[in-house]
This record gives C-alpha cells, structure tokens and sequence, in this order.
C-alpha cells in the first residue's frame, strides 16, 4: 500500500509525533511504501488572502504535498484538538491546497462537483487532553470539519480514532499506544 502521512502537530517533539513515528515504522516494516511530512518542517504561507478570487500561487512544499496526496492510496494524518478544532496551521494548509482541479471541480452549474480524489481513504487520529467521549457530548463531532467538508467533499472516504486524555498519560499507556500505532501501521489501518 502507499501511505502518506501527515504530522498536524507543528511541534514533532510530542505525544502526536511519537505516535506517528510509531506509525511509520510500523507500516515501513511491512513493506508498504510510506511519505511523510511533518507540518512544522514544511514552507507556505498558511493564509488564504483573497479567497478564490485570486489563486495563489502554490509554495513548492504544497505542490509536493498535492503530488504525495495524489501518489497515495492511504492519506494518514494525525493532529490534536486545540480549542475543538485542529491547529489553525493544518486548516490552513487544507485552505492554501485544496484548491479547484486538485481536490474538486464543480460542474458549470455550481451546485454539483467531480470529487477528483475518489477511491482513496484516510485515516484520521485526533489525539486529546480529555476524554473523547466527554468532548463528543460537550462539544460535537469536532472531526467533521475535516473528515466530511474537507476529505468527503473531495472523495477521500475517512475514519476517525481519537485518543484521549493524554494530558497526565503514564509512560507504560504511552508505549500501549505507541504499540497500537506501530500495529496500525504494519496493517496500513
């Protein structure tokens, strides 16, 4: 399978990024072919300024994101929840590149769309201070932004795994998590 992985977390150094260096080496030892990026290593300017008004053009490290997406037939990304929602970085890139012909095209009447990302899926792992099931009755389906209005509406067909609390995780529930990631991986889940 090819994968390509994507770190919401501008910091790497952290619970979200051990997970998916779990992860990738996991899905590296099974043989799959893997791509990553890691939001905090990469260059764009996350501000969509003029809306679709004017198009922006793309910074390189978009353009090769775009390639990794079309490349990929698994799109694997990992983030935590700040404020309910993701990172103001990761919906921005989602803003800057998830443009009309790469992601969509709508019909000339407006109203109906070509998914131009059909027949991929994506696995979406949103991890969190609290528990998930208390931020689901508290707060709503804070993934749906991006796995129905982002991935759906473009054809990527997503599954979400959150994880929560991890604000006071001992260390032998991070390596049961981090082996979880590792199995994830070896199975391109």
């Amino acid at each position: 399978m090819k994968i390509f992985i994507l770190l919401g977390n501008p910091d790497k150094d952290t619970t979200s990024g051990h997970f998916v260096n779990a992860y990738e080496r996991g899905a590296r030892e099974a043989g799959h072919e893997v791509r990553r990026t890691n939001i905090g290593d990469i260059n764009f300017d996350p501000i969509l300024h003029f809306g679709y008004k004017v198009i922006q053009p793309l910074e390189p490290d978009l353009l090769k994101m775009q390639e990794d997406i079309r490349w990929a037939d698994k799109f694997v990304i990992l983030y935590p929840v700040w404020w309910s929602t993701m990172p103001a970085i990761l919906k921005g890139l989602f803003d800057r590149m998830w443009m009309p012909g790469f992601a969509f095209k709508f019909f000339p009447d407006g109203l109906r769309w070509h998914r131009l990302l059909k027949g991929k899926t994506a696995r979406i792992f949103v991890t969190s201070d609290s528990m998930p099931l208390i931020s689901r009755i508290v707060f709503g389906d804070t993934t749906n932004e991006l796995r129905k209005g982002i991935l759906w509406f473009s054809g990527i067909s997503a599954s979400v795994q959150k994880i929560g609390p991890l604000k006071r995780i001992s260390d032998a529930k991070k390596e049961a998590w981090n082996q979880k990631f590792y199995n994830w991986g070896k199975k391109g889940y």
